[in-house]
Parts: structure tokens; sequence; C-alpha cells
């Protein structure tokens, strides 16, 4: 093998010039309005993850506020469907694992809650006055579990 052999530069052509002359500052201006538009939506996608958290806590509340009032009424039936509607929230919630919106440790504490499930589901369908102090007990300790 000689020494003095050197590669070759691959010769460019003019065509090949063009194409990189006209394609680079297209693909750096695609660039310039790709990153901050994926940057955008990155937040939003945060920001709406963040709202979604939030409803669903609220919808759990909500449900088990709407089964206080009604047992407070009178209104077995309706209280009974919104109890169980907060526990299906509730568990959903739970089931989500680190996605939720809930704690690792309000994970583990909201167990308690359904431990209670069965119970005051049963006195609602039975519609016995007893139902108003279990679910009251039971806000107390959705509430404590939730300000931890």
């Amino acid at each position: 093998m000689n020494k003095d052999a050197q590669p070759k530069p691959v010769p460019s052509t003019p065509l090949m010039r063009r194409i990189i002359f006209y394609a680079a500052p297209q693909f750096v201006a695609f660039l310039l309005g790709f990153v901050p538009m994926w940057h955008k939506s990155r937040q939003y996608a945060r920001s709406l993850s963040e709202a979604r958290r939030q409803l669903n806590m609220e919808r759990i509340y909500n449900a088990l506020i709407s089964a206080i009032i009604n047992v407070q009424q009178g209104h077995y039936e309706p209280a009974r469907q919104d109890a169980s509607v907060f526990f299906t929230f509730l568990r959903t919630e739970t089931d989500r694992g680190n996605d939720a919106a809930l704690s690792s440790a309000q994970r583990e504490w909201a167990q308690q809650l359904f431990v209670q499930r069965d119970e005051i589901i049963t006195l609602l369908a039975q519609s016995n006055p007893a139902a108003v102090g279990r679910l009251t007990d039971l806000y107390g300790l959705y509430r404590e579990i939730m300000n931890r």
C-alpha cells in the first residue's frame, strides 16, 4: 500500500450544494416554529392533567356531601346511590397509583374507608336512620385523610 495515497474527497455536485443550501434554512425555520409550540403543548398537557386531578377530587367530595344531604332529608335511595358513587370514584382514584390525585399515604389511609362501604350501603338500602351518623363519621374520616 502506498504511503502517499490519501483518501480522495467526495466531489460535491452543484445540485447537492443547492439542495443543502435550500434545505438547511428550511429545517432551521421548521425547528424555530416547532420547538416553542411543542413546549407550550407540554405546558397545556400538564395544566390539563392537574385540572383533571382536581376535578376527580371534587367529584369524590361532592358525591359524599350529596349522600349526607340526602340521608339527612330522609331520601335514602338517592343517598345510597350517592354513597355508591363516592366509593366507586374513590376506588378508581386509589387504583390509579402514582397518577392519582391522592398521595401514597392518602391512598393507604383511604383503605379504611372501604371497610365501611358494605355496612353503609346496607344501612341506606334498609332506610335505617343510623346511616346518618355513619355517613357523618365517614365524612370526618375522609376530611382527616385528605388533610394529611
